[in-house]
C-alpha cells in the first residue's frame, strides 16, 4: 500500500509552510535587524526550501485525498 499523503495534503502543508514563513519573516525576518541583520531571513529560507522540497518530493499529486 502506498502511504505518501494525496494532492490536497500536499497543498495544504504548502499552504501552511508558506503561512508560518510569512509570519516569521515579519517578525524576525529580512531588514529587522536581529540575528545580525538578515542572518535569520537566510536561516529561515533554507528550513523553508528544504521542507518545501521535502513536501513536493513526499506527496502523490494524482492522489485527491488527505
Amino acid at each position: 500500500m502506498n502511504e505518501r499523503p494525496g494532492c490536497l495534503a500536499g497543498l495544504l502543508k504548502l499552504f501552511l509552510v508558506d503561512a508560518i514563513l510569512d509570519f516569521f519573516q515579519e517578525k524576525f525576518g529580512f531588514g529587522r535587524g536581529g540575528c545580525c541583520g538578515c542572518g535569520c531571513g537566510v536561516i529561515m529560507l533554507i528550513i523553508s526550501t528544504a521542507i518545501t522540497c521535502s513536501i513536493l518530493l513526499g506527496t502523490d499529486w494524482l492522489n485527491f485525498g488527505f
